[in-house]
């Protein structure tokens, strides 16, 4: 089964200068004293550190419900330094684990991963690029195959506009000899000049290595709004073509259905 997130951190602030006046003596002043020069800025932290916290109406990873179609709390802390290196972890509720095979009791999500990521330019254009390593955990009782996954991933981006490749290094969410599945992921976040909201589109393609009949495309299309005050809302539609034979339940739900969409998010 495919698990899918998505994942951020804040700058550091800066200290405001604060210009101190020099006391007068007891007797009458003669003149006005001279101010101190005005105190040097307080150099910015090279490190950040984020954390968030998302209530979703479904769960949906690479366009597949992570939750049988139901709604999901999730939640994750971020590590960020100056250079671009990064590390951090990130959590959901699920149930699609047992959902599939009611022996096995695995209802939370554990991804960590890191990376490193950052700027640089090409014939003038301003490139970013993205690099890491993400491994997919999934606590519990098992009597059968446990679903880890490592994937390496790249992305490159300019713009709003993003690509990302992911590879498995290990076998895919329990499917046997698996290994070397791909995702590649076509996304943009484009602000619009209506009420502070950005667009949000994506196209994806999941390969699952000797099992061409569970390889698929999921496409997106939404709005983002900042809220304020750390909070965000995101509202999406989203489908796939996954097979119906592949990812339907043994409760008898397709969990590759079109659906709409909707999240809130706080981030500290």
């Amino acid at each position: 089964m495919i698990a899918t997130r998505l994942m951020t951190s804040a700058p550091a602030t800066l200290a405001a200068a604060i210009l101190l006046a020099a006391p007068f003596s007891s007797a009458v002043a003669q003149e006005a004293p001279a101010a101190t020069a005005p105190a040097a800025p307080a150099a910015a932290s090279p490190h950040t550190f984020t954390a968030n916290v998302s209530v979703v109406s479904d769960y949906r990873y690479r366009g597949l419900s992570q939750t049988d179609r139901r709604p999901a709390i999730q939640g994750g802390f971020d590590y960020t330094h100056e250079s671009g290196f990064y590390v951090g972890n990130w959590n959901s509720s699920i149930s699609w684990l047992g959902d599939s095979d009611p022996s096995v009791s695995a209802p939370v999500e554990m991804d960590f991963y890191g990376g490193f990521k950052n700027t640089f330019q090409l014939a003038g254009q301003d490139l970013n690029y993205d690099l890491g390593v993400l491994e997919y955990y999934y606590p519990g009782a098992y009597t059968a195959t446990r679903p880890y996954t490592t994937e390496l991933y790249a992305g490159i981006g300019w713009g709003p506009v993003f690509l990302k490749y992911s590879h498995a290094v290990t076998n895919l969410f329990g499917f046997a000899d698996s290994k070397n599945s791909y995702y590649v992921d076509l996304s943009a976040n484009v602000p619009l000049d209506i009420w502070g909201l950005t667009l949000n589109a994506h196209v994806g393609y999941q390969g699952v290595q000797h099992f061409s009949d569970a390889s698929y495309t999921d496409w997106k299309i939404g709005l983002t709004k900042d809220l304020g005050n750390g909070f965000s809302l995101a509202v999406a539609y989203l489908d796939t073509n996954a097979s119906k034979a592949a990812y339907t339940n043994t409760r008898g739900r397709y969990l590759g259905k079109a659906t709409a969409f909707a999240s809130i998010t706080k981030t500290f």
